[in-house]
């Protein structure tokens, strides 16, 4: 923000300084030719009188070529004096002889000796002068008696102009100097809180308790808008801090009833007659559907409250693991499960999302799978190609955990991860939380979750989650390509 300011400020006093010092440097060589050129002619028309003066009085060859050169000394140019029919009278410097022949021919001395006096100036792009010549008739009572022709060197008029510009640049980067510096402190001044802001914001959007931003600097929307934000974050504080306290109590003052409800239940097991043992049973699983819907709220509670940061995980310890606690359960369903474990190295997680991602999914697999079918769990290592030897695009690692059960329409896929959703026909015991919570965890993690249809008929899903090693260790020899499976390790059964 800095930056954009003082560019703010350079650009507008620099657009300031060209409308005012180009404008006053072209008026000032101007300014200095009409000068030069009024002095010149001037100059030319004393010659031409004291020129008359002379020739009036007989005195011309004698008076006239000694004037003629002082004025040319005096004013650093040349002069030239002729008469009626065009002959030199008298010069500042030597003329070749074709040149004294044709001085009549030329258009000012022409124009002197029909009686008009004439200026010639030529300028320069920056208004300088490049040629300069003044030509004058001598007039006297009895009629024309010659003509006058002064021409004066361009260098010191060309010396002035440039100086100006000059003086005109180094000027402006003066004002273009103090200019930054004013506007740097400036920038600084009203871009201080504005930095403090955007730290406590990172800080609160990081999970942590932002400390209250100082009020007292800056200019005074910025100070309104801190003063919001300090009570925007004492207000989510509160919220936070309201809600882990109710889920903490939740936690105990659900699952202990629940639990004392079941128990009953189950003592009243031999106290009912044979008619009401299927409505007990279905209150007993009711209320275990009961105790698992308030897990799944609490566990989504705790992880908008915790918002943990990611680190990395090994993912196919985890899924290891995993499938060793699962595999009696599946076997006692009398379903398959294999795992496909890739060398894919760790992956970046939120503590403890990877293990409730896997269970969650094992548990709906288990659920929807028919007896003598197959739960394949799988990794796949994604390494986008790289266009560039800097490309430091992620790769990303694919957790499939695929089943053979009956799957799902594609919109009953877009719509698996509602809170309370479950499929029409789908087994008795879900809760709907299940797919919302794995959505959260990968969101949480910087991943994606998804539903896919499988080869087999049944459902696919997919948990995609960022690799934790750097782009450049990940390529190498064995490792899969974009597009490629390899299944390094042998697949373990149930």
């Amino acid at each position: 923000m800095t930056r954009r300011l003082l560019l703010s400020y350079l650009s507008l006093a620099a657009l300031v300084l060209l409308c005012l010092e180009i404008p006053l440097g072209f008026v000032y060589s101007r300014s200095e030719r009409e000068r030069v050129v009024n002095a010149a002619t001037d100059e030319a028309e004393s010659v031409s009188a004291y020129a008359s003066l002379s020739l009036s009085a007989g005195r011309a060859e004698r008076d006239l070529p000694r004037r003629v050169v002082h004025c040319a000394e005096r004013i650093g140019g040349k002069v030239v004096v002729v008469d009626a029919a065009g002959a030199l009278l008298a010069t500042s410097h030597p003329l070749a002889a074709a040149m004294s022949a044709d001085l009549a021919s030329r258009p000012g001395i022409a124009a002197a000796l029909h009686g008009t006096s004439t200026v010639d100036v030529r300028t320069s792009t920056i208004g300088g002068v490049e040629y300069l010549s003044v030509a004058a008739p001598i007039r006297h009572t009895s009629g024309l008696q010659g003509a006058v022709w002064l021409t004066l060197p361009t260098r010191t008029v060309h010396e002035r102009v440039h100086h100006v510009w000059l003086l005109l640049g180094l000027g402006g980067l003066g004002v273009l100097t103090a200019v930054t510096v004013v506007g740097f402190a400036i920038a600084r001044w009203t871009g201080r809180p504005i930095r403090e802001l955007e730290r406590a914001t990172d800080e609160l959007a990081d999970g942590g308790l932002a400390a209250p931003v100082t009020i007292t600097k800056g200019p005074p929307e910025v100070r309104r808008l801190a003063a919001a934000f300090n009570r925007t974050a004492a207000r989510l504080a509160h919220l936070l801090a309201a809600q882990h306290a109710f889920a903490g109590e939740a936690s105990h003052q659900l699952k202990t009833p629940l639990a004392a409800l079941r128990l009953r239940l189950e003592n009243l097991e031999p106290s009912v007659s044979e008619r009401g043992r299927g409505s007990l049973a279905a209150a007993v699983t009711e209320t275990d559907r009961l105790s698992r819907m308030v897990e799944g709220l609490l566990a989504m509670a705790r992880l908008e409250e915790d918002a943990a940061t990611p680190g990395p995980v090994d993912v196919g310890a985890v899924c290891a693991e995993r499938h060793r606690t699962w595999q009696p359960l599946f076997a006692q369903q009398r379903v398959s499960l294999v795992l496909f474990a890739d060398s894919v190295g760790p992956v970046l997680a939120v503590p403890g999302g990877v293990e409730q991602i896997v269970d969650n999914l094992l548990s709906n697999a288990l659920r929807a799978s028919p007896p003598d079918s197959t739960v394949t769990m799988e990794l796949r290592l994604h390494v986008p190609a790289r266009r560039a030897l800097r490309d430091a695009r992620p790769a990303w690692v694919d957790l499939h955990i695929t089943d053979e059960g009956p799957g799902m329409t594609p919109e009953q896929r877009a719509r698996a991860f509602d809170r309370f959703w479950r499929a029409p026909g789908a087994p008795k015991g879900g809760t709907g939380l299940g797919l919302s919570l794995v959505q959260r965890l990968a969101h949480a993690s910087g991943g994606e979750a998804s539903l896919h249809a499988s080869a087999a008929g049944g459902l696919d899903a997919v948990i995609r989650l960022p690799s934790a090693q750097p782009p450049r260790e990940v390529h190498g020899p064995g490792l899969d390509r974009p597009g490629q499976r390899k299944r390094a390790v042998p697949a373990l059964r149930a």
